[in-house]
């Protein structure tokens, strides 16, 4: 996800500083940029010049010390309360005072990100959609002291990049994944209970409901560890049974079988990806 907003931006004239965890994560980070962009020039969505500049406006670092000149920081890191915690706090340390926060958190509550910083009302929600490069839509989540401004410029910064912005409210899973989640859920559920194979519940999906993907191989594009992280938060904070996770999606994430990044999940790949 990381390095689909920093495609996206970068592809749109913004200068990105992709800060990930070590100089090797951040330098695969803009390695999947540069193919991402090559696969857009083979279809002739961009020309050469774009992708050239595009790649030019990337710089990857592993200091967190590089948002101190940023105007709108992204955050994008694992869906972990205390993870997202700990990087506002930080970069609310670092970036410059009129920098808004933004966070790509899937289901977390923006209220209470915000209030590990001494900016409320410049921490927001904007909630990319996987694939990012090729998927319009941007949630955009206020907390309960985002302000006006803070709103209004993120959604403008999104139109620029060429998404579509929706403004929702601050709720466990938002729109997206309160809608998403439990069906992927429930396809899990259909899967460990024997009613089809994997293949099955997707082809349904997909020619029966018009879906461009079937749930458990958009689980698998997701991630299986970030799909339970969404429905433990949503069982949590909604406090309903209905978002209980699948005891068979518990035993993928626990076995390691994550989905297309480590090559195997709910349906098998060539590799990790």
């Amino acid at each position: 996800m990381g390095a689909g907003i920093a495609h996206v931006c970068a592809l749109a004239g913004v200068r990105v500083d992709l800060i990930d965890v070590s100089e090797q994560a951040a330098a695969r980070g803009k390695e999947a940029v540069a193919r991402n962009l090559d696969r857009q020039l083979a279809k002739e969505k961009i020309t050469r010049g774009q992708l050239s500049a595009a790649i030019d406006r990337i710089s990857p670092s592993d200091d967190l010390a590089a948002a101190a000149a940023a105007g709108l920081a992204v955050e994008a890191v694992p869906e972990s309360a205390d993870l997202k915690f700990e990087t506002f706090a930080a970069l609310d340390r670092i970036a410059p005072p009129e920098a808004i926060l933004a966070s790509n958190t899937s289901s977390i509550s923006i209220t209470a990100i915000a209030a590990r910083t001494r900016r409320p009302g410049k921490v927001i929600g904007m909630h990319f959609m996987n694939p990012v490069p090729v998927m319009k839509l941007v949630e955009v989540i206020r907390g309960l002291a985002t302000s006006d401004e803070t709103a209004r410029a993120t959604s403008q910064f999104a139109q620029a990049l060429g998404k579509r912005p929706v403004e929702v409210r601050d709720f466990p899973g938002f729109v997206s994944n309160r809608v998403l989640a439990p069906m992927i859920n429930e396809a899990v559920f259909a899967l460990m209970e024997g009613v089809a194979t994997a293949e099955a519940i997707d082809e349904v999906t997909t020619l029966g409901m018009n879906h461009p993907m079937g749930p458990l191989a958009l689980a698998d594009l997701i991630g299986l560890d970030t799909c339970l992280a969404i429905l433990e938060v949503l069982h949590r904070e909604i406090g309903d049974d209905r978002y209980r996770p699948c005891p068979l999606l518990r035993q993928y994430v626990a076995a390691g079988w994550l989905g297309r990044k480590t090559g195997r999940g709910f349906h098998a790949y060539g590799g990790s990806a």
